[in-house]
């Protein structure tokens, strides 16, 4: 239960820092949160706790493909926050992001990825 607990404490810790750099400088908050950490912590957390080298290739392996079909959301809240509002931009965000998942997962499924 100790070991469970130190994980939640550090990761937790990770979007602590990243939102309060955040706060202070967009800049700095942007490229702290573009780092791939939760994967880093995640491939630590695998390794630590004696997971096969498969299990944590695979995780490297995924995330690169799922990180792919979320980068839209990132132009387009900008552009729609100051039309809509916040909670209508973020919630129009999920939806695209939803839907470029779906639409990707089709794509590189004719290429023998399977990302679903």
């Amino acid at each position: 239960m100790g070991w469970l607990a130190t994980k939640y404490l550090l990761t937790a810790a990770v979007v602590v820092a990243v939102s309060e750099l955040a706060r202070r400088s967009d800049r700095i908050g942007a490229l702290v949160a573009s780092l791939p950490l939760v994967t880093l912590l995640a491939l630590v957390w695998l390794h630590v706790e004696r997971q096969p080298d498969e299990k944590l290739a695979n995780h490297a392996w995924y995330t690169f493909w799922y990180v792919i079909p979320t980068l839209p959301m990132f132009l387009v809240f900008p552009l729609l926050l100051p039309r809509i509002g916040f909670w209508p931009t973020l919630l129009a965000c999920v939806a695209l992001t939803i839907g470029c998942f779906a639409a990707f997962g089709l794509l590189v499924r004719r290429f023998g990825i399977e990302l679903f």
